[in-house]
């Protein structure tokens, strides 16, 4: 017997705090009561309106009590949502709809305008609109209260076994659909709660909405910020602070870049969050200076956690920054111990698919192999990607399966798991394997360096590695004698000798944080045509 609908999770939060905030969003409060009652009404209006259990549906709507009530309206009523971040773009946008192939389509009014415009979806017999509805008529969520007044609400503990299609931001490829069941959200849940002792009737400012139903779900006040929700880097850090002051915040969750930009802000204007009892990072490496300068506006002692996962397996591992401090540097970033509950393997890097898992493919500890996992929070498989189940998936005893990261790393001999770098990202010279992550870090310790990325220019076997350098607070001069010096100071980097300045690198849609090395291999290598192979 598989675990209830996720949504029930609400239903018994509002049992146990009717009148505490769920939601709060521009001046207006919403309680777990409230929550709960129109999760109810709008399941209702949806299965009175034809969504049956199975049924995929769209959902751009941003965060809002809107968007929490109808997720899990959609939820209860058994539909599996379809959730595409906006920000990966028009093109990409359209592929992953005609892929996923919704029965219905829930947006605000823009996202209807969109799915006209550049025929998003047509396979949508369905529209729901979260706000103004103009000429392409279905339902508003005003529609769908009505319909469920004089219908019932559906049983959460009957629910089919997928809940949502959650595709991933496509940094390192095209966006593919994962596919999470209530079972794995259910994990999720517990095993956020367990770890970072979340306590309900406290208040969070989560700034990723799949941390928003999970904040809520717990039990937790989501006070929700005014931003950008696809541009998490540009949002007001003053803004920010008002509003975990406001609400006296115990938690915040944000992409590396608004960290980054939050910290600096702290550091600017001597700032301080008094209530913050955790900081919560993930969606990239984050740079210890990161780390640093925000936990100056904390209380001694408030932890900053960088968790490490993906859309594909989340939460997987994680660290501390204070613990992150006392190791020091080492080859790669150290992402922590194996989450409770999660097996991490590494094994032999390869490239092609793995039908079976073996002990045979395991490396020992010390050696770089690819990361692997195994457990409750790893999703099965890619809607409708056979290939990419192929490449991504080893199947394992009991009907299990371990999902292959696609990431480079190491365990050490105290079990903590160390991430090198994207293992499509490695560069493979004549003289042997560089990885990112380790090589960036010689550049990075340089006061005037921002960030850097390591490419590869050319054909596996024979590639040119490039350092591609972002400067702190904007270009100056080059600093190439002395970043070259730093490189041929360490047996890591001895054989980088190109060094290409960017203004601004190219970052994933979702975090803003991860570099897209891809798009810099390309810049390096027409730079590098064009100045003839110099350096």
């Amino acid at each position: 017997m598989h675990p209830p609908n996720i949504s029930s999770l609400i239903a018994d939060r509002a049992r146990e705090l009717p009148d505490g905030p769920a939601v709060v969003a521009g001046g207006v409060s919403v309680t777990f009561a409230e929550l709960e009652a129109d999760i109810a009404l709008l399941a209702a209006g949806l299965r009175a309106a034809g969504v049956r259990p199975g049924a995929r549906v769209a959902l751009l709507i941003t965060p809002s009590a809107d968007f929490l009530a109808l997720t899990f309206a959609l939820y209860r009523a058994g539909a599996i949502t379809v959730l595409i971040d906006p920000g990966i773009g028009l093109p990409a946008m359209k592929r992953c709809l005609a892929e996923a192939a919704p029965e219905a389509f829930a947006g605000v009014t823009k996202a209807h305008f969109a799915r006209i415009l550049f025929g998003w979806a047509p396979s949508s017999r369905l529209n729901i609109t979260a706000g103004r509805r103009l000429f392409w008529g279905g339902l508003t969520l005003a529609d769908l209260r009505r319909l469920g007044r004089g219908a019932a609400s559906p049983d959460p503990a009957h629910t089919p076994r997928t809940a949502s299609i959650n595709f991933t931001s496509g940094s390192t490829g095209a966006p593919k659909g994962a596919v999470y069941t209530h079972a794995m959200l259910h994990a999720q849940a517990a095993m956020l709660k367990d770890y970072f002792g979340i306590k309900p009737g406290f208040a969070s400012v989560p700034t990723f909405p799949l941390f928003a139903l999970f904040d809520v779900a717990l039990g937790l006040t989501i006070a929700i910020p005014e931003m950008d929700f696809t541009r998490p880097a540009a949002a007001d850090p003053a803004m920010l602070c008002r509003l975990m002051n406001e609400h006296k915040a115990v938690q915040l969750f944000g992409s590396p870049a608004l960290i980054d930009n939050l910290g600096r802000y702290g550091e600017r204007t001597g700032t301080r969050l008094p209530h913050l009892e955790r900081v919560i990072s993930c969606g990239a490496p984050v740079r210890q200076a990161v780390i640093d300068r925000v936990s100056k506006m904390l209380r001694p002692g408030v932890p900053v956690h960088t968790p490490y996962g993906a859309t594909e397996a989340l939460p997987v591992a994680c660290i501390s920054g204070e613990e992150l401090s006392a190791l020091g540097p080492g080859f790669g970033v150290c992402v922590g111990k194996p989450w409770p509950g999660v097996e991490i393997s590494l094994i032999k890097t390869e490239d092609g698919p793995i039908a079976e898992w073996s002990p045979d493919l395991l490396v020992k500890d010390g050696v770089v192999g690819e990361i692997t996992v195994r457990g409750p929070i790893v999703s099965p498989s890619y809607f409708n990607r056979p290939e990419a189940d192929a490449l991504a998936k080893i199947k394992g005893a009991g009907g299990s399966v371990y999902h292959r990261m696609g990431d480079a790393g190491w365990r050490d001999s105290d079990g903590r798991l160390w991430f090198c770098g994207r293992k499509s990202h490695r560069v493979i010279t004549a003289d042997g394997t560089l990885y990112t992550i380790p090589c960036e870090a010689v550049f990075n310790a340089h006061p005037r360096v921002r960030r850097t990325a390591l490419v590869g220019v050319g054909e596996p076997g024979r590639q040119r590695p490039v350092i591609c350098v972002e400067e702190e607070g904007g270009p100056y001069e080059p600093l190439t004698g002395e970043l070259l010096a730093l490189a041929a100071a360490n047996p890591l980097t001895r054989n980088i000798r190109t060094v290409l300045y960017h203004r601004g690198f190219p970052v994933d849609v979702r975090h803003n944080a991860k570099i897209g090395r891809e798009k810099l291999a390309a810049w390096a290598a027409e730079i590098l045509k064009k100045d003839g192979g110099q350096d």
